[in-house]
């Protein structure tokens, strides 16, 4: 069946946003090379960490969450549910996993379809029925389907290098500049120059984010083909959201990105550092793909 994005508004947005940053990606190493920086072990070193989040992303975020691999007898129904949509997605099934907290998410992590997993928390658990329940695994499949680990683990990598660079710099500039044949101001244009790079790609990286949090909403409404209950889902995890004592929250922070609606999310201009839409937004697109299955269209 597939769980391909049919909204190509959406799609452009993610395609132009990723072209940026590739655009972007040149331009700095450009600037770098006119500068005479030579930039080889920076690249190494983000490339490194790239990688170690590219492979073992999936691992990390298990063991940053305290999550545990269930089998099919220690959680049946869970399995089933997502072994049904696995395969109307046309997936392998994921593993699954369960995470003891009472704050309500679920997410979905690894670098490719045959290597991923799906988790939820048993506070999800406790308050969405059993579709609702599906409809947010069909959210997390949809992620896997599409990727997402790994296009925003690639798309990070300007940022990185752009942190690394700016964190070179300032030292440089620190603790002198040895070469007195070159400006002395070459550490403070570096700096400026990588400090703006950094937050340009990082702005367009959770431009991306909510993009694609877009397109596993619909992922989920093709697959299950139920966007009411994704829409009641939403609902119910943000408006149990609001009771998590906010030491609760703070323990997950870092894992915003993975869930499927952040534990803490900003407002206002902070939005548009946030890695998910907000729930308002997220709901208006499932009103309007439902009425787009009522009437046929999709």
């Amino acid at each position: 069946m597939g769980v391909a994005v049919k909204d190509w508004g959406l799609k452009l947005r993610m395609w132009f946003t990723m072209f940026m940053i590739f655009l972007i990606t040149i331009a700095f190493l450009t600037l770098l090379w006119l500068y005479g920086v030579s930039t080889s072990m920076l690249v190494i070193i983000a490339g490194g960490m790239l990688f170690v989040q590219y492979y073992f992303s999936d691992k990390l975020a298990l063991l940053a969450t305290g999550a545990r691999i269930v089998d099919e007898s220690e959680a049946p129904e869970l399995h089933a549910m997502v072994a049904e949509l696995a395969r109307k997605a046309g997936l392998p099934k994921p593993r699954v996993a369960i995470v003891d907290t009472r704050i309500p998410n679920a997410f979905a992590t690894g670098r490719s379809p045959s290597a991923s997993t799906v988790a939820v928390t048993t506070g999800i658990m406790r308050i969405l029925d059993r579709d609702e329940l599906e409809a947010v695994l069909g959210h997390e499949m949809s992620h896997i389907a599409h990727r997402d680990v790994a296009v925003i683990t690639i798309a990070s990598f300007i940022a990185t290098l752009a942190w690394f660079v700016m964190r070179w710099a300032m030292f440089m500039g620190m603790w002198g500049y040895s070469d007195r044949d070159r400006n002395d101001l070459l550490p403070l244009a570096i700096f400026a120059i990588s400090s703006l790079v950094w937050l340009i790609s990082f702005l367009l990286i959770r431009a991306l984010s909510r993009y694609r949090e877009y397109a596993a909403d619909m992922g989920s409404a093709i697959l299950t083909r139920k966007p009411e209950k994704l829409i009641s889902a939403l609902l119910k995890i943000s408006g149990t959201m609001e009771y998590v004592p906010p030491e609760e929250k703070k323990q997950v922070e870092g894992l915003n990105a993975f869930f499927i609606i952040p534990a803490i999310s900003g407002e206002t201009i902070m939005s548009l550092f946030s890695t998910h839409p907000p729930v308002e937004k997220r709901i208006e697109k499932l009103e309007e793909i439902a009425e787009k299955m009522r009437r046929g269209e999709l």
